[in-house]
């Protein structure tokens, strides 16, 4: 029997020159890359079935199969990470003189709702902060990561794979190495520069086992911790602690971002401590701020 042509797809060598692009010049993470490849190649088997070639397609073509896509019951956030795909890999080949017309360049994005993230409250903070035990290594360096994490609004990924030489005690700063290679410095405050002082004296030690590391945070193993491993230390102190409000990786980094505005602090300011590019990233945080100041004005104001 004949094989099909979902069997026999060849992916369009254009797709990996892009990609190869991207690596070199942007410096975008293996998973970023993999979104991308994904979704072109996607699109890529689509046209094929019409026996286009992505250097062909037109505005038309592209519409057609974002409406495919809409009666297929796909989500309007995974439409428009589509977009954004399409729209930098027909950049690449109108820049790189592949194409001349970007058929891509007069279609928008789906509009979505922008959801506000969660954030926990100041005294779920402080009961998740106290719940771990400073004697006990493993939960010491625990204590360290979520105090650290609290104090800067570090990304989980970010945090994990901390080194000690980006780590300035006698500062108070760490140099953080976020998306896309871009380093930026941020302050710990006393309370986080006290517990890794702390944990620095003993608890690293035990966990490495006598083994040369320049990890900040290793795991029980003596290597760098998890992004996942860590979550899970996240829930379980949530559970210990009895904080009960819906958790996720960033938790602590929305936490850290609203309590800043909550109080006063500059949004530019704090764009920058969170590493973001675009202020419009930073704004959703103020709809969170504006929304705990409200709920505490009807709760506390006597008019409320």
């Amino acid at each position: 029997m004949a094989e099909s042509r979902e069997e026999t797809y060849s992916p369009d060598p254009l797709i990996e020159l892009f990609l190869d692009d991207l690596w070199s010049s942007r410096g975008l993470s293996d998973n970023t890359l993999s979104a991308y490849r994904t979704d072109l190649s996607h699109f890529d088997r689509h046209i094929q079935r019409a026996d286009q070639q992505l250097i062909e397609v037109s505005q038309e073509g592209i519409r057609s199969y974002l409406d495919i896509r809409f009666e297929q019951g796909f989500a309007r956030t995974s439409s428009a990470r589509l977009v954004s795909s399409l729209r930098r890999f027909y950049g690449f080949l109108v820049i790189s003189k592949r194409i001349e017309i970007n058929p891509i360049a007069q279609i928008k994005s789906p509009k979505i709702a922008r959801k506000l993230p969660g954030s926990l409250s100041e005294s779920d903070v402080d009961r998740l902060l106290s719940e771990p035990d400073i004697e006990d290594s493993i939960e010491c360096r625990d204590k360290a990561m979520l105090e650290l994490l609290y104090a800067t609004g570090l990304r989980v990924t970010e945090l994990v794979s901390l080194t000690m030489e980006q780590l300035s005690l006698r500062q108070g700063l760490v140099r953080v190495i976020g998306k896309g290679g871009k380093e930026r410095l941020v302050p710990m405050g006393e309370l986080a520069v006290d517990n890794i002082e702390y944990y620095l004296q003993g608890a690293r030690a035990e966990l490495l086992k006598h083994k040369q590391s320049d990890v900040l945070f290793p795991s029980k193993r003596g290597v760098m911790m998890t992004r996942q491993t860590f979550w899970h230390r996240i829930k379980h102190y949530a559970l210990r602690s009895g904080v009960s409000c819906e958790l996720s990786p960033h938790t602590l980094r929305h936490a850290f971002a609203t309590h800043l505005l909550n109080h006063g602090a500059d949004l530019r300011v704090v764009q920058l401590l969170l590493g973001h590019s675009d202020l419009s990233t930073t704004q959703i945080y103020t709809h969170v701020a504006k929304a705990r100041l409200s709920q505490l004005h009807t709760e506390h104001h006597p008019r409320g």
